[in-house]
């Protein structure tokens, strides 16, 4: 994938016990990327995207609302280098 992009966000409101990373998961599979999203102690979500750049922008606008049940107060978007290696699929912790 001659586009492949990797960025890490930062979900903050009431993000945990919503669904909000199966959600997450199920977004990011059908945009095609690799990655995570995994809960903080401080109550906020960690998502790792790994994927053509166009994908991850359309999961950045999804991660802006969420699923139903959740509330985003914030949504922190970080670099972290376009070498970023993903398991192939998408998981949550």
């Amino acid at each position: 994938m001659h586009d492949a992009r990797s960025r890490r966000f930062v979900v903050a409101g009431k993000v945990q016990g919503v669904f909000f990373r199966a959600s997450t998961a199920r977004e990011a599979q059908r945009l095609g990327l690799r990655g995570h999203a995994v809960n903080l102690p401080d109550g906020r979500v960690e998502v790792l995207a790994v994927g053509a750049a166009a994908a991850i922008a359309e999961l950045h606008d999804w991660l802006q609302r969420g699923p139903p049940a959740a509330r985003v107060d914030s949504v922190t978007e970080l670099a972290v280098g376009d070498s970023v290696e993903a398991a192939p699929g998408f998981r949550t912790g």
